[in-house]
């Protein structure tokens, strides 16, 4: 009976870790883009994916709705986290945001899309723009 039970452990430990679930990875995103608007705004640009040695090109976009006037160019640069594949990064990440940049501004911003990536970017922001609004930011791999 006890070597029953070992193998009864034994195959069950087995299948445990081939049932498990993948654990996530991370990539490194940078992404320039150019927003401007009057109330309702726009933003589109690009950027490269780096995941696992491979390089992916990202095509940028998004709006945005509130008190918003101006224009301005962002860079930014950092790591996303929770993907599994490079297709993971794709999605619409939203957040509210507030801020103004006269010339030059720092940016730190983390956005979450609906498959759970997580950005962590920082760079710069240059141009004049005023902004309080809702945004939406959409990433897509070219």
């Amino acid at each position: 009976m006890t070597r029953f039970r070992i193998i009864i452990l034994a195959l069950a430990a087995l299948l445990g870790g081939i049932a498990s679930p993948a654990r996530a990875d991370e990539g490194t995103v940078t992404i320039q883009f150019f927003k401007a608007g009057w109330v309702i705004g726009g933003s589109f640009g690009s950027g490269v994916l780096n995941f696992h040695g491979q390089m992916y090109g990202l095509s940028v976009g998004g709006l945005s709705y509130g008190f918003t006037f101006g224009g301005s160019q962002t860079s930014l640069h950092g790591r996303v986290r929770n993907i599994r594949r490079a297709s993971d990064v794709e999605g619409v990440y939203g957040a509210g945001s507030a801020g103004a940049a006269i010339v030059r501004g720092a940016q730190a911003i983390v956005l979450t899309n609906q498959k759970g990536a997580i950005l962590e970017l920082t760079g710069r922001q240059t141009g004049l723009i005023v902004n309080l609004d809702l945004s939406g930011l959409a990433l897509t791999i070219k």
